[in-house]
């Protein structure tokens, strides 16, 4: 059986000045919470891959409910990741938050290729 390693208050300090380092600590893990759910997570990618989307497209495209989707929707607003916009009696819906882009094309997230 290996040794047990000794204590490094190094390593220690190093690994509490990593916490201390993040700011918004808690607000970090409420992004991950939503991104956790994995519907919310879908329709980030369409939005992501097809903006200016709408609901009833989204619910087509993800075999959602246009209930579910909009309730989706909705808590994604409140928390300034989607946008959305008027176009006459359609809302189409735009992701807004750059970290959130960020993390979608480090999943394998990709734009739309038209033409």
């Amino acid at each position: 059986m290996p040794e047990p390693i000794a204590e490094d208050p190094l390593l220690e300090r190093e690994a509490r000045a990593s916490i201390d380092a993040v700011e918004d600590l808690d607000g970090w893990a409420r992004r991950f919470d939503l991104l956790s759910d994995p519907n919310r997570l879908r329709l980030l990618l369409a939005i992501h891959r097809a903006p200016g989307i709408t609901v009833n497209g989204l619910a087509a495209a993800l075999g959602m409910s246009n209930t579910a989707v909009s309730h989706a929707l909705r808590l994604l607003r409140h928390h300034e990741w989607v946008s959305v916009q008027r176009d006459g009696r359609n809302m189409r819906y735009f992701l807004d938050d750059s970290v959130v882009h960020t993390i979608l094309h480090g999943i394998g997230g990709t734009h739309a290729s038209f033409g």
